[in-house]
């Protein structure tokens, strides 16, 4: 990777491509990191783990809480799926929806004190499991380039996806 690679013009030769590869074992680690890391979520806290990052977007909002726009767009999530997940999150008492001040059709939504305190309980579970997981089987020398990387990775595709109306 890096140089010039040759164009794909086999099934064969697309399968032993080093950026096919590259990207594949990406999405692998994710795959099973997500299931690994979420099934704790669950299963200890009570939430998926789309539920935690969403009780963390709305928790770095603040008071001033967060628009169903801002988490479906953060998320990747129509906002119709948005409603939907702030729908639970709500039945379980995690966060409240209020109309906003300076538009009544806008809905912000807050964190309760349940939501607080669950996120930080599944925090502290997350941080371990991230740290054994995710961490540990790297070189601790790499650990700071490699969020950097996942960071840089992140925000350039956020950047090129289309922003929702």
């Amino acid at each position: 990777m890096g140089g010039v690679e040759p164009e794909i013009t086999s099934a064969r030769q697309a399968g032993h491509d080093p950026r096919v590869l590259a990207f594949g074992r990406l999405q692998g680690a994710a795959n099973r990191l997500e299931y690994l890391l979420g099934r704790a979520l669950e299963r200890e806290c009570g939430v998926t783990h789309l539920m935690y990052e969403v009780l963390l977007i709305v928790g770095r909002a603040g008071a001033d809480g967060l628009t169903m726009r801002s988490i479906a767009q953060e998320q990747v999530l129509t906002t119709g799926g948005a409603t939907r997940l702030v729908d639970r999150m709500e039945s379980l008492g995690l966060v409240t929806r209020t109309a906003s001040p300076r538009d009544r059709r806008v809905q912000l939504v807050r964190l309760t004190s349940l939501g607080e305190e669950t996120t930080v309980r599944a925090s502290r579970l997350h941080v371990e499991n991230i740290e054994q997981f995710f961490f540990r089987p790297l070189p601790p020398e790499h650990h700071e380039r490699f969020a950097e990387d996942l960071r840089t990775l992140s925000h350039f595709a956020r950047d090129a996806l289309p922003r929702l109306r």
